[in-house]
């Protein structure tokens, strides 16, 4: 009898999990992995990304479109590259190979960062190359990742799972700025980068054992999946094609322009305030960190508790259309007060929104496309349009700096109501091609 009794117990408390977290039994493996994955992802980004902000106003708060430009720049050389690479080599091969190449980066500057410190020689000019690069890395290893989820889970486990896994980086993320805030000062800034590497070599390691799963859940199937040494084959352009040929990835396009735009204007507002308010570079690097560390706590409860109800409940549109929706009343109160202390509970308030809901949903949408447009057509729209975003806000932010924070905020808010329409539309689109997917799988 307590052996039932024992065994009623923890049926019961897989019961909570499920209904909970959207989890079944023999998906516990494949999520796991997938969320230590992302933890390391994102907790190496954001042991970094205070160490960017701190560069961004140390350069000078002018100086930020220009380094958009040679972000996007970059972006654009790169995006062909990676097409060229997922076209020759499958995706068992290369997606170890992006990871192994960042972590030599980080290395790299490391060692040049030591030499300028330890000889008191000026930095400025590497902090700047270190901006552009740090703004390459994050997006690719993100859209790698959200790639390969996409190419791992079917779209109904997309649906009950990305929320969970997507957690896992805003804790790794909320982890990693916390390290910063510690570390920073009796480390220095420059010894963060060794912290990273690690983080990254660990998620190669993910990668390893995640296809691992793969294989033995699949065993016997065939076609197009992550543990084929078939490449994508195609043109490394297909993605940008896609774009421009299709309404759903230009919408997606369109979205990610327009969320890229406000992200940066609130981005520039913020570093000229801490311009002003705060001098001391450590500080500087403390402050972003906190903010950051709020943002992660934010995205965790929308990512394992919000995200996946309001999608079964509302559909993909609603979930969509909820940051848009949110930055038209943000951008409105900031043109009444245009402070260091609206921007950054906006900002919190808007990433930790970003990252909670609208990330897990938009990488649903790749759920219903070719694995070739997973990758390419992701890829491009998360990299390189990402990108093209931050320039277009950027000059456009310089070029109505004359109307000061409150007259930009109120001259970007119709920006904000495109957005939302556009996530409707997206919303209804998937729906189709999740219905036609349905019945391709289905038969007659």
């Amino acid at each position: 009898m307590r052996g039932m009794s024992t065994d009623a117990t923890v049926a019961s408390r897989s019961d909570v999990v499920a209904r909970l977290m959207g989890l079944e039994r023999h998906e516990y493996t494949a999520v796991a992995w997938s969320f230590l994955y992302f933890f390391c992802i994102l907790s190496a980004y954001y042991v970094l990304r205070p160490m960017r902000e701190a560069m961004a106003v140390a350069s000078g708060p002018e100086t930020i479109p220009y380094l958009f430009t040679g972000t996007f720049v970059a972006m654009t050389v790169a995006t062909p590259i990676f097409g060229w690479i997922a076209s020759k080599y499958p995706r068992r091969t290369f997606l170890p190979w992006v990871y192994s190449f960042f972590m030599a980066n980080i290395l790299i500057f490391w060692a040049a960062f030591s030499y300028a410190i330890r000889n008191e020689l000026d930095y400025v000019w590497m902090g700047r190359v270190f901006f552009v690069w740090l703004s390459v890395f994050n997006l690719y290893v993100v859209a790698v990742f959200w790639s390969f989820m996409a190419d791992v889970y079917s779209r109904d486990q997309g649906r009950r799972l990305f929320g969970m896994i997507a957690a896992g980086g805003s804790i790794g993320a909320l982890i990693g700025g916390i390290a910063t805030s510690i570390l920073v000062g009796p480390m220095g800034f420059h010894n963060l980068l060794l912290v990273s590497a690690a983080l990254l070599l660990l998620a190669v390691y993910c990668i390893g054992r995640l296809r691992h799963w793969y294989e033995v859940e699949h065993r016997g199937e065939t076609g197009d999946n992550v543990a084929t040494y078939k490449p994508l084959g195609g043109n490394p352009f297909n993605g940008i094609k896609a774009v421009f040929s299709s309404k759903y990835f230009a919408a997606m396009a369109v979205s990610m322009v327009i969320a890229s735009l406000l992200g940066t204007a609130l981005y520039m507002f913020a570093a000229e305030l801490v311009e002003e308010a705060i001098t001391d570079v450590d500080d500087r690097t403390r402050f972003f960190s906190n903010m950051n560390n709020a943002i992660n706590a934010l995205a965790i409860v929308g990512q394992l508790f919000v995200v996946k109800h309001v999608v079964a409940r509302f559909g993909v549109g609603v979930s969509l259309s909820l940051l848009p929706i949110v930055s038209v009343a943000g951008f409105a109160i900031l043109a009444l007060e245009p402070t260091l202390m609206v921007v950054a509970v906006f900002t919190v308030i808007r990433r930790g929104l970003g990252f909670g809901l609208s990330k897990p949903t938009s990488d649903m949408l790749y759920s219903v496309v070719t694995p070739e447009e997973k990758y390419k057509a992701k890829n491009f729209i998360d990299t390189t349009v990402y990108r093209g975003g931050d320039l277009l806000g950027s000059w456009t932010v310089r070029s109505m700096s004359a109307l000061g924070i409150a007259g930009i905020s109120l001259a970007i808010l119709p920006f904000a109501l495109a957005w939302a329409f556009a996530a409707f539309w997206l919303g209804r689109d998937y729906r189709r091609r999740d219905r036609l997917a349905a019945a391709a799988e289905t038969g007659p």
